[in-house]
């Protein structure tokens, strides 16, 4: 049963992930159509939304897991710690990296992402295909794809996939697949949970007040199988996560402005333009804002990796190492493509859903507001004394926490990064505040917005 119930999730994940994720990030409506002077969608759709229903045991005792702090090693961090159900499932607060540990005192190495829309996510690959298959050879694909010019990546253009770029996966650096897989993660983490082994969190689990649940779902023998026991426990917080709706309910204004159900304000509206204009900010090219032709909503994000050259975070423990970088696909969490280094210093492009409720921005969580996030954008190319430290030659270091040698790997090609020093910023002052006004359509919760009377 345990098996069989650990495949026919992969199963689900994958035909959702083919019917809904693929249309996401290959599929572009055709160009936009600028909003209603009134602020309604000119072309409403229905959106297809996942069923609500009453969790399954299985879903049941993983959401028990997910709150429960006794099975970190110091009792005090449960997953709900730095993914907070108030927050999006995000950290509840400003801090550029969680602090875990046997005591609690050890600062983790990146930002926490948020959990809401991570089931449609795809396996990672290397292509311009979805690749479901497993034991895939990436450094085969890898290698295949060294020398290919990478597309630009435009609003409205589907063919930046063409080239063979790496995308989907988990965590930041996509180095596993399921949700099992990243449940289990922060367990064993010296910097998180801190669990010395598998063993230690088995013998938790069978002092849990829930123990007698995996007895009844999973088979008297399951709490004598330390292994299995974990296993069967992450894969019931995955199932927690793909069957409680508030991981992924659709529910922003965005959302109902798309089935002509809610009105933007002028802000927004004028912001959501921008965001969809590729000689401005650009946003759209990445963070893919259609719906599918099933109707399934827009995640927000094509699930590529990108080299943006985020400036070194001092707020860092681990920064404080001259030598010590983050280096995404290349390290130092994942090893498996260590050797692919045209991919070092690239990072997964995240959901920009519920971004407005957020207070630490990128891997390293060097920003705290998304006026800092979209000044980066706007200077970073063509006033980066604006953006990085300077260097002992008074001049900005740019790309300061990419080492040299990994330069060429960092995006110049995709507006805004196209623009060279002393030209005009994309964006405007007021550009940028329209934007986060649209940005802020994207949070979920507003239910009021679902009833809006239209007229």
């Amino acid at each position: 049963m345990p098996v069989e119930s650990r495949s026919m999730t992969r199963v689900w994940a994958t035909a959702f992930t083919l019917l809904a994720g693929a249309f996401l990030w290959r599929y572009s409506a055709g160009a936009p159509a600028p909003a209603g002077s009134d602020g309604l969608n000119p072309h409403p759709v229905q959106l297809r939304r996942p069923a609500q229903a009453p969790l399954s045991g299985t879903a049941e005792l993983g959401r028990q897991i997910f709150f429960d702090p006794r099975l970190s090693a110091a009792g005090t961090m449960a997953c709900a710690t730095c993914h907070n159900p108030d927050h999006a499932f995000g950290p509840p607060d400003g801090l550029a990296a969680r602090f875990g540990g046997a005591k609690g005192e050890l600062q983790g190495n990146r930002a926490v992402p948020g959990l809401r829309y991570l089931y449609l996510v795809p396996n990672f690959s290397i292509g311009p295909d979805i690749n479901e298959a497993e034991n895939v050879n990436l450094n085969k694909m890898a290698t295949q794809s060294a020398g290919l010019a990478r597309a630009q990546k435009t609003v409205g253009d589907a063919t930046s996939a063409v080239a063979m770029v790496p995308q989907g996966g988990l965590f930041w650096d996509g180095r596993v697949n399921t949700l099992e897989e990243q449940a289990k993660g922060p367990l064993l983490n010296p910097l998180e949970m801190a669990n010395p082994d598998i063993g230690t969190v088995a013998t938790k689990l069978r002092k849990a007040p829930y123990a007698a649940s995996f007895v009844q779902l999973f088979g008297a023998g399951i709490l004598q199988n330390p292994g299995l026991l974990v296993d069967e426990a992450m894969f019931a917080v995955a199932r927690f996560q793909v069957e409680d709706v508030s991981f992924h309910p659709y529910s922003s204004k965005y959302d109902y402005w798309l089935e002509g159900k809610a009105r933007l304000t002028p802000a927004e509206e004028h912001g959501l333009q921008l965001f969809e204009d590729k000689d401005k900010a650009n946003c759209a090219g990445c963070h893919l804002d259609k719906p599918g032709r099933d109707g399934a909503p827009p995640l927000f994000t094509d699930f590529q990796y990108e080299g943006l050259g985020a400036p070194r975070n001092k707020e860092l423990s681990v920064n404080k190492d001259p030598h010590y970088y983050d280096l995404g696909l290349c390290g130092p969490m994942r090893h498996d493509i260590a050797a692919q280094t045209q991919y070092c210093g690239m990072f997964r492009t995240p959901s920009l859903r519920n971004t407005a409720t957020r207070k630490v921005f990128f891997h390293n969580g060097v920003y705290h507001t998304l006026e800092d996030v979209l000044a980066f954008y706007d200077f970073r190319d063509v006033q980066p004394e604006k953006v990085y430290s300077k260097g002992p030659d008074g001049k900005p270091r740019k790309f300061d926490d990419t080492p040299k040698a990994y330069l060429a790997n960092m995006d110049v090609v995709d507006p805004p990064f196209d623009r060279k020093p002393g030209q005009a910023p994309a964006m405007t002052e007021q550009d940028m505040r329209d934007i986060i006004a649209f940005l802020g359509t994207l949070t979920d919760g507003d239910q009021a917005q679902g009833t809006l009377a239209v007229h």
